[in-house]
Formats: C-alpha cells, sequence, structure tokens
C-alpha cells in the first residue's frame, strides 16, 4: 500500500500473466491501455501527461448493480485530482469488463480514502475478485487510519481509479530450475500463477517514480526504511562514463538503468564485514509463498573477474545462495543479472518478518570481503484457491504529515498493497467488486508479528507426545525433544519448559524477542513458540551435532580434531561479536558456555540461549546494574561481586569456552584438588607456571603448532583476566583466534611440522612482548597464510588493498 502522508492516496496494482513473447526494447510500450477515471464526467490528463477516459456513459459496465458518483469531500491540493478527486460508490456487487487482447496486463486501481456522498470513510469495506479464479482483495478496507474494522449494514464500496495495460512476460519459470529455499520442492510460475508485488527497491538509490520506469510505470523506492540494525553498509554508484550493458537475453525494461546504476555493499573493512551480515527486513501476510527477485550488477571498476566478491544469501536464515558472484556470473561489470528465489516462511497468524540477510564467503579467499545489491523486488503467491488477499494492516498511531514525502511501509507497520495478478486472459477481462454487509469483528495477535505460533496439538504429533526417546538433553529451562513439523520435513529442536524450573516466564519471552529480532550465521534460529494451556515451548532449527561439550569430554563421540574445535570457536564468538556489536542496540548473553554454543549437520557454531540475555548499556552508561544471573563456572567474578553487568562479562565467559576447548575438561570438577576444582582458576595458574600443556587434551599432543598454541593460550588468558577493562573486547577475541587458526595452518601447509612438546619458556617470553589485541582492517583469513608473522599481518592491516 503506498500511501502519501497528508494525501491518504492508495494504489494497488495487478499484473495478469499468460503466455505470450516479448522483446527487447529501451522504453516498453503497451498494446492494451486503459486508464478509467472512476465518477468523472470527461476525459483529464494526469501529471505524466496521460489521457483518463470517464466511465460514466462508459460501455465498460457489465452489470446492473446500482451504484452512483461522487466528488472528495475534501479537495487536498497535495493529492493529484486525477483519478483520486472522484469515486464511483456501490453497495451491492459491481462489474467492470475491459476489452483486451491476449496477453499479461497490469492492472492497478487507485483507492483515496475520503467522504463520499456523506458516507464515512472507515465504513468502506469491500471485496475484489477477478473472473470466478482469483480474489485480489477480501474486506478491505482503505482507510489506513481507521482504528477499528468492523462488517456492518452501512459497508459500501468505491474506488477512484482503474488501469489496464499490456506487460511483458517477466516473470515466468517453467524449467524446473526454481525451488523453494531450504528445500527441494520445485515451483512453476506459470500463465495460472498469480503474484502480488508487495515490495519494489531502488537498492542504495533514490525513489524512482512510474514515469521515469522502463514504460512500466512501475515505483521503485528507497531500500534504507528496510535495513535492520545499523549495518547500513555503503552506497557505491557507477562511474558516470561507466555504461550498463543490458546482455542479449535480458530486456532493457526490467528494471531502470538507475537501479542497476547504484548499489549497496559492506563496509571497507573486512573484518566488520566477516562479523555481521547485511540485513533487509520486510513485513508479509502469513500463509503466503513468495517470489523473491534480486537485481546484482558490478559498479566499481575494480571488480571485474570471478572471486573478487563472494558472498552467501540467506532468506528466512536458509541458505539461497552459497557462493554470489556477480562478476563472475556477468564476465565484468555493468552488467545487471538478476536472480529468482521463492521463499515458504513458517505458517502463522497475521504478519510476520521475512528476512534477506548477505554475509561474506570465504571458502574460496575472494580478494574482498564483501556482498553487493542493486534492487530487490518481492510478490506474493496465491494460494491454491487463487486467493491473494491478506489482512488489513494493523491501524498505527497517528502522526503529523509531511506532504512532500512518500511514507513507505517499515517493519511491523501497515504493509502495501501492491499487487501483481496472474491469469490466462482472452477477450474480455472481468473485474467485480463486492461490498460487504456481514456482521462480525476483526482480531490481531501481537506476538504473531514475533515468529510462528504453535497449536500444543502441533508440538505433541511433532515430538510424538513427547516420546522419551526423543529427548535431546535437559537444561535449566526443561527438556529438549527432537521433533518434525511441516509433514516431517522439517527437523526441529523442541524445548519445553519444566514447571518447576527457576527459568521462568520472564526467560520465555526474553528468548522471544531477542531472537525473533537477531538473524545471523553463528545465532540459533528460533522458528516459533507455543503458550497453550499454560506451557512454555520454544521451537528451534534442529542442530544435527548437538552441543560443543558433547564432543569434548564424557562422550562417547570421537573427539574433535584441534583445527575443528578453532572453527568451533571462531564461530561462536563471531556470534558474540554480533550480539555485542551488530545489533541495533549491545546484547550481553550471561550464559555462554560450551552447552549453549550448538553445532549444525555441518559442524557450524551456533550461539543459544538467549533467556538470561541483557540488553547493554546505552551510550551514556559503562554498564547495567542488575542481578546476578549466570552459571558456575563460567560466572565473571567482577560481575558477581559488583552486580555490574558489561559485555566484558561475555568475554571472561568465553574465556573458559576456551579452556575447555583445550583441555578437554569441564569448568567446574569437584573431584578434583581445590586448586584445579575451577577451570578458570586452574588454567591461568598453569599457563603462568610454565605448565599449561601438562593439561591440555592428551588427544591433542603434537596436534598443535607452538605459535598456535602460544596466541591460543594468551588469548584465553586475556579474556579470565579479573578485571573487565583489561580483558580484550570480543572483536579482539575474534581477531586472536582467527589468527591463530591462521598459524596452525601456515605451519601444516609449510610442512614445519607440529612439535609435540610447547616450549612453554617462549609462550612466557611472549607475555611480554607487548602484542596490543585491539586490531582492525582485513581480515587475515583473506590472506595468503604461508609465512605469517604479527609483523607482516600488520602491515597487511596498514596497507589494505582498495575497492
Amino acid at each position: 500500500m503506498k500511501v502519501m502522508e497528508g494525501r491518504s492516496r492508495l494504489s494497488l496494482l495487478l499484473l495478469l500473466l499468460s503466455l505470450t513473447s516479448s522483446t527487447s526494447a529501451a522504453d516498453y510500450t503497451p498494446t492494451d491501455k486503459i486508464l478509467l477515471n472512476c465518477g468523472g464526467s470527461s476525459d483529464l490528463t494526469d501529471t505524466d501527461n496521460r489521457t483518463w477516459i470517464p466511465d460514466v456513459k462508459s460501455k465498460l459496465f457489465s452489470s446492473s448493480g446500482d451504484s452512483k458518483t461522487s466528488p472528495a469531500a475534501t479537495q487536498d491540493p497535495s493529492v493529484p485530482e486525477v483519478p483520486y478527486m472522484t469515486a464511483r460508490i456501490f453497495r451491492s456487487p459491481f462489474t467492470y469488463s475491459f476489452p483486451v487482447a491476449s496477453g499479461r496486463k497490469f492492472v492497478r486501481l487507485y483507492f483515496h480514502p475520503n467522504s463520499y456522498d456523506g458516507l464515512n470513510a472507515t465504513n468502506s469495506l469491500f471485496s475484489v475478485t477477478l473472473g470466478s479464479s482469483y480474489t485480489l482483495l477480501k474486506n478491505f478496507s482503505a482507510a489506513q487510519t481507521a482504528q477499528a474494522l468492523s462488517y456492518s449494514s452501512i459497508a459500501y464500496a468505491f474506488v477512484n481509479g482503474i488501469e489496464v495495460t499490456s506487460m511483458p512476460d517477466l516473470y515466468s519459470n517453467t524449467d524446473g530450475t526454481l525451488s523453494i529455499v531450504g528445500s527441494s520442492t520445485a515451483v512453476d510460475i506459470d500463465n495460472s500463477t498469480a503474484l502480488e508485488n508487495v515490495y519494489r527497491l531502488n537498492v542504495g538509490g533514490n525513489d524512482i517514480s512510474p514515469s521515469e520506469d522502463t514504460g512500466l510505470y512501475r515505483s521503485w523506492y528507497d531500500d534504507s526504511p528496510y535495513i535492520f540494525a545499523a549495518g547500513i553498509g555503503v552506497v557505491d554508484t557507477a562511474d558516470p562514463n561507466m555504461t550498463i550493458k543490458y546482455p542479449a537475453d535480458t530486456p532493457t525494461y526490467i528494471a531502470p538503468v538507475d537501479v542497476y546504476s547504484t548499489a549497496r555493499s559492506m563496509t571497507p573493512t573486512a573484518q566488520i564485514n566477516l562479523n555481521s551480515n547485511l540485513t533487509w527486513v520486510f513485513s508479509v501476510d502469513s500463509g503466503f509463498t513468495y517470489l523473491v527477485r534480486l537485481h546484482f550488477c558490478e559498479v566499481l571498476p575494480n571488480i571485474t573477474k570471478i572471486n573478487q566478491r563472494v558472498f552467501t544469501i540467506y532468506l528466512n536464515n536458509q541458505t539461497a545462495e552459497s557462493e554470489a558472484d556477480v562478476a563472475g556470473w556477468t564476465g565484468g561489470n555493468g552488467i545487471p543479472i538478476h536472480k529468482d528465489y521463492v521463499v515458504n516462511p513458517p505458517d502463522g497468524k497475521g504478519q510476520q518478518d521475512l528476512w534477506l540477510a548477505l554475509h561474506p564467503n570465504t571458502r574460496g579467499k575472494p580478494e574482498y570481503y564483501d556482498a553487493i545489491l542493486n534492487g530487490v523486488e518481492i510478490f506474493k503467491m496465491n494460494g491454491s484457491d487463487g486467493n491473494l488477499a491478506g489482512p488489513n494492516p494493523v491501524p498505527g498511531p497517528q502522526v503529523t504529515a509531511d506532504p512532500s514525502r512518500v511514507l513507505r511501509p517499515r517493519t511491523g507497520s501497515s504493509k502495501s498493497h501492491t499487487a501483481i495478478v496472474a491469469g490466462v486472459i482472452s477477450g474480455w477481462l472481468p473485474l467485480s467488486l463486492y461490498g460487504n454487509s456481514h456482521s462480525g469483528s476483526y482480531a490481531s495477535s501481537l506476538r504473531s508479528n514475533l515468529c510462528r505460533h504453535f497449536s500444543f496439538a502441533e508440538i505433541k504429533a511433532a515430538t510424538k507426545n513427547f516420546d522419551e526417546s526423543r529427548v535431546l538433553g535437559v537444561g535449566g529451562f526443561g527438556k529438549v525433544y527432537r521433533g518434525e513439523i511441516d509433514g516431517g520435513t522439517t527437523k526441529v529442536a523442541i524445548k519445553r519448559g519444566n514447571p518447576m524450573s527457576e527459568q521462568g516466564v520472564h526467560e520465555f519471552q526474553t528468548e522471544i524477542e531477542m531472537l525473533s529480532k537477531l538473524r545471523h550465521r553463528h545465532l540459533v534460529s528460533l522458528i516459533g513458540y507455543c503458550e497453550e494451556n499454560c506451557e512454555m515451548i520454544l521451537v528451534y532449527d534442529y542442530m544435527a551435532h548437538g552441543t560443543m561439550r558433547e564432543h569434548l569430554y564424557k562422550t562417547q563421540n570421537s573427539p574433535l580434531p584441534w583445527k575443528q574445535r578453532l572453527e568451533i570457536c571462531i564461530g561462536a564468538a563471531r556470534g558474540l561479536h554480533y550480539l555485542h556489536t551488530g545489533a541495533k542496540h549491545t546484547i550481553i548473553h550471561r550464559d555462554v558456555k560450551t552447552t549453549n554454543i550448538l553445532l549444525d549437520e555441518k559442524w557450524v557454531a551456533k550461539v543459544s540461549d538467549f533467556g538470561l540475555s541483557k540488553t547493554g548499556p546505552t551510550l551514556d552508561h559503562t554498564h547495567v546494574s542488575t542481578v546476578v544471573k549466570g552459571s558456575f563456572g563460567y560466572l565473571d567474578p567482577e560481575y558477581f561481586r559488583r552486580q555490574q553487568l558489561t559485555d566484558k562479562s561475555d568475554v571472561y565467559s568465553f574465556g573458559v569456552v576456551l579452556f575447555e576447548a583445550l583441555c578437554a575438561r569441564p569448568a567446574l570438577n569437584p573431584t578434583l584438588a581445590k586448586e584445579q576444582v575451577s577451570l578458570a582458576e586452574w588454567a591461568p595458574y598453569c599457563y603462568k607456571k610454565g605448565m599449561l600443556d601438562q593439561i591440555v587434551d592428551p588427544h591433542l599432543k603434537g596436534k598443535i603448532t607452538p605459535e598456535c598454541f602460544k596466541k591460543f593460550a594468551e588469548t584465553g588468558m586475556k579474556c579470565v583476566l579479573d578485571q573487565g577493562i583489561e580483558r580484550p573486547s570480543m572483536g579482539d577475541v575474534l581477531w586472536n583466534l582467527e589468527f591463530a587458526l591462521q598459524l596452525q595452518e601456515s605451519a601444516e601447509e609449510s610442512g614445519k611440522g607440529i612439535c609435540s612438546e610447547m616450549d612453554m619458556d617462549e609462550i612466557n617470553d611472549s607475555r611480554s612482548s607487548g602484542i596490543d589485541m585491539s586490531i582492525g582492517g582485513r581480515s587475515l583469513a583473506s590472506e595468503d597464510s604461508d609465512g605469517l608473522t604479527p609483523s607482516a599481518v600488520f602491515s597487511q592491516i596498514m596497507n589494505p588493498k582498495g575497492r
């Protein structure tokens, strides 16, 4: 719904699809072009110099339903006169029929909520159907400022304008190459598929008006209102001398040159990019499948070949494209390309968020750790019954409008009702509008906007009535069960709250509120929840390899090799670093431990269990004063003493995790001698005495390079320092762990060998070398690891390659 602030204007866009061919032209020229000014009595020209014909005495009516015409009661000069200042009003079914040639059509319906013929705009409630196949709008209200919607006998329907124009074949896909993201289910988009355009964005650029489009009169909007958190990246603009070169198989009207001439990418700093995503969030109707079209074009002159900028595309936390390489796809810069993906959001009520995230892919060590996007189009696909009608948006608070600005829908706000509809058109196109005279009322659920809501019956079915053989583990909140949802196609982990647990409603709500707003490769994904029958149940993505602890000690699993332990620690550090710096507000986890680091089927580490999480201090505060919570053995002693929580409390806990990974023993072991009970105390003692190698996991003896061991031990030591101000930030910890991995890989690749005995004197010497852990710049993972030394690394950071 494109609503003009101060104008209350609504435009509904429909696209009718059938099987026809199109030619590539600079601007598309429609064969059919009908602009109907409803309620008008003479030809009028709009602000784009297009002529609208009146529907008074028109031959386009094909029903005898009663109707009348009326001018708008208020003639707002900020609202275009054509077609918004007159309307046709009716209380019974009324049909327009349009003579058109075969082929695809755009149909735009124009609504201006106003008082017509003395009627109250909030009583306008009606449905729109296309023939007998498609429901475009159902119980629709154009009065976006209505605070409550109800059916009544005084309901009426109205329309200000109808536009029917031909369009080319831009969205069909019947070759079997399109499937739902995260599954193997193939999707065909053919002449029977109905699509509703809900978002069309010029990423990194300005609004593009219909008259500036490629003959299709589409509106493209600035993407900035949809960017999640503070990671807005940077805007890249093509050099004025660069020519956008459309490939032979891409018509020039697919998107304007302005879309491909601007883009949004990540920051110039690789380390920041590796620890964050470039993310957009869109509010969409539940219960529908969505087609997502992404437009790409490399606009920087120095990115012209394969493996320079490679990234992963995530849609709703599912991998849509593992290695997106725009220059590799197109063969150079200045060449547009688009990619289509189909997303099936979880079932729910009302509206929910659709997430689009980009993250650098490091697998092939590309030249730049970065991502890019030029444009986004999102289309709702019709259900099996032909339905496209979503619920009316929940009204927001009244605001004073600035008529010079266009109000675009943001996450959780009124959604766009710009739509595309598909159907086979031959001869006449019937379009019917129905008033409504039923009784009843609408209801909305606030929590449905957060994530998927499951019924208790669904949870019981997913867990086979909480079969004990499905228990994956037991935590402070309750038991975790393995389950299947969506007809057994999706594996999940289901955490059921124990009524006797000390963790209760507050932790349950915190988990939902925190995780529903966070999306990151190294954070566990919350799918939904259930709160029926006084239950507190959370549903997560299934983590095939369980917890990190399960692969370290007290387990039948094979011990993890050292390099894999390092990679898991790095992944967890990335997740925590994102919580501290990448979200809108700093989030302190407060319960970092090896049982809260989960491993998926590819051994990717994901931080979990946000029930104790706390929003960090504001910029003018250094800490959050709060009651002490956490797990013994991992608890920051400074936080325990002063009840002052900072992100350095997570750093302390993570330091204990590092020593667990190295020593393969619990954080607390009361069966040992008193001085050895706490790993957070025993490991630093051994480090200072030069005997840390004596408590290393025996499975790792002879497997860790001395250089890597030094760096890893030094990092763990600094994490568990007594005073938080002396501990490194999580970003610094991450940098040092990546450096440790580089040192390990460098020694292995160069064939220098791995010593079985650690030279602890040398390690002690390194503690006095004064190496600063606070480092920014390009990730070491992108450089050649052979012969790496700290000085070499620092020279790379001080002289980063240009973009």
